[in-house]
């Protein structure tokens, strides 16, 4: 087994240009290890670039650098560019992509520290981005997106959105097992399966980052749009919209913030965006659908919790844990007043 010095110095040689020497580190945030920040020297001139390799297992890949240029020449979404992509590599190494190097900072490290006028220009711009995804990238049917002969396909699809999130939904709660949550499934099932039948059935799919959070976006607080890039397309789906805006609201506000007025202040600034690029009216449905929403999100997000805690000290995943399930109690106390 290679170490990632070894495998970034293979990838170097088989699709990099001439260097003098390397050095490299992970990013912050939440980011798998296999993301590796190079710098490469030549000449006295410094050159950065993002190499990702394809993690172990069964993992979809070869869809998103493919969604990294489909995106790009459709919206305005701040994506990266990119250079290589080498899905059957010479080199002993996975299948790997490289990108150019967008300059920010993660906004998981930053976002509790902002100012709140910051955080309104970061709700606001989130907004803009999922309007104009929303708005020009449309599908066949809902599911998760994947490569089939060199084509962005709707994989595992179904033309009804019901019963689609309530199989996505279903397969965060099976995921629940030998987690600290496991308790909490059948609670979670008996709140969420007669909620339902507020889902409507249909709509036009629409292009949805599935983990559209702080940690996959980079921040540059000088900048006029302080979100510089979006990143990790990996998890990709074609859903309804309102669903990735509840999604939004609960990874961005409802899950940092208590401060009720705070709360509705970014909603409303996070709505506004949204609306300057794709008119559309959230109408008392939607209040009464968000919910259900962020708690199948929520259940995403603890059965992930291990992996994520793994390296982290057993107080910060005890503080994690407990954060969960106080969310966890309020989203199910929500779904059932409605």
């Amino acid at each position: 087994m290679q170490t990632p010095e070894q495998d970034i110095e293979a990838v170097l040689k088989e699709s990099g240009p001439d260097y003098e020497g390397f050095r490299f580190e992970t990013p912050g945030g939440g980011h798998q290890s296999d993301v590796y920040m190079v710098t490469l020297r030549h000449n006295g001139e410094a050159y950065e670039v993002v190499v990702k390799f394809k993690p172990p297992g069964d993992v979809p890949f070869a869809v998103e650098p493919c969604l990294h240029d489909f995106v790009a020449t459709r919206t305005d979404v701040p994506v990266p560019r990119i250079l290589v992509y080498e899905d059957d590599p010479d080199a002993d190494v996975p299948p790997y992509f490289v990108t150019e190097r967008v300059h920010g900072e993660n906004l998981a490290e930053e976002f509790a520290e902002l100012s709140t006028e910051d955080r309104r220009r970061v709700l606001a711009q989130s907004g803009r981005i999922l309007g104009d995804m929303h708005s020009e990238i449309g599908f066949e049917a809902f599911g998760r997106l994947t490569l089939h002969d060199d084509r962005i396909i709707v994989s595992d699809w179904m033309g009804n959105w019901r019963e689609y999130f309530e199989s996505l939904t279903r397969s965060h709660l099976s995921h629940l097992d030998g987690t600290p949550f496991e308790d909490m499934t059948d609670r979670a099932r008996d709140c969420i399966e007669p909620a339902l039948e507020m889902v409507p059935e249909d709509g036009v799919p629409r292009l949805v980052h599935d983990d559209f959070r702080p940690a996959n976006l980079l921040f540059e607080q000088t900048a006029d749009a302080p979100i510089t890039a979006v990143l990790d397309w990996q998890d990709v789906l074609a859903a309804l919209p309102e669903y990735n805006l509840a999604q939004t609201e609960f990874l961005f506000i409802d899950s940092s913030f208590q401060d009720p007025e705070l709360c509705e202040s970014l909603r409303t600034v996070f709505h506004e965006g949204y609306q300057e690029v794709r008119p559309m009216e959230l109408d008392e449905g939607y209040e009464q659908r968000r919910p259900l929403y962020q708690l199948s999100t929520l259940l995403w997000r603890m059965a992930g919790f291990e992996a994520v805690f793994a390296d982290e000290s057993g107080l910060a995943a005890a503080r994690a844990e407990a954060q969960y399930r106080q969310q966890f109690e309020r989203l199910v106390e929500e779904i059932r007043a409605d």
